[in-house]
């Protein structure tokens, strides 16, 4: 058995994707744009999405409660998780992914891309993250691997540039200015599995994956 095919089959609590791992795991899911997978109640701009409906620039997708969907957008893909909502929007040459509550793991290619939440706005470069923006909580950010520009909404001047390989330094960002804005947070809420699935969904493995596979054939 294959080390990713190994891995897939040890790792266990994610029966809402399972269909979409099989999928995957089988070779029989192309690469396409588009939506890949809806459960529940998906809306892009308001209407019921379907399974390979294009998400666009301009567009509003949202996920309602016991709901999650999976698409892809040119060389990035996203997972949102239930009593999500986000809009996509073109600032010149830089895409826009404009995260208006919700919880969202995201990977990215290259690009110029930048992610604004209600605590801070992130410039990203082929990094994958994952984020919950909830009510009355801090921004949780986790830059899975990749090079980020935090630049928290609160103050400026607290802005950190962040490159991580794995997971290494997860925040939460608030908007209280009479104490630290950048906070230390663990891991949460996000697998590695998902991130495998969603970098294969646009014909990439995650750099962990590069590495593992380099170590298992090196002696």
């Amino acid at each position: 058995m294959s080390t990713r095919r190994r891995f897939l089959s040890q790792t266990a609590g994610l029966s809402s994707l399972a269909a979409f791992t099989d999928a995957l795991a089988m070779g029989q899911m192309p690469l396409l744009h588009g939506i890949r997978r809806v459960k529940g109640d998906v809306r892009l701009n308001g209407a019921p999405a379907r399974v390979d409906q294009a998400v666009l620039q301009g567009d509003t997708i949202a996920t309602g409660a016991g709901s999650e969907v999976i698409y892809v957008m040119g060389n990035n893909a996203y997972l949102m998780r239930d009593d999500s909502t986000v809009q996509f929007m073109q600032d010149g040459a830089v895409g826009v992914l404009r995260l208006i509550t919700g919880k969202v793991l995201a990977v990215f290619g290259p690009g110029a891309k930048r992610i604004e939440t209600p605590a801070a706005t992130i410039g990203i470069r082929g990094t994958a993250c994952y984020m919950e923006a909830l009510e009355a909580q801090p921004l949780y950010f986790c830059l899975c691997y990749g090079t980020a520009d935090i630049q928290p909404l609160a103050d400026a001047s607290q802005a950190r540039t962040l490159t991580t390989m794995y997971h290494d330094a997860p925040l939460y960002i608030g908007n209280d200015t009479g104490k630290p804005l950048l906070e230390k947070a663990p891991v949460k809420n996000h697998r590695d599995l998902e991130l495998i699935l969603l970098e294969e969904a646009v014909g990439r493995q995650p750099p962990f994956m590069q590495r593992r596979a380099g170590e298992s054939n090196s002696y």
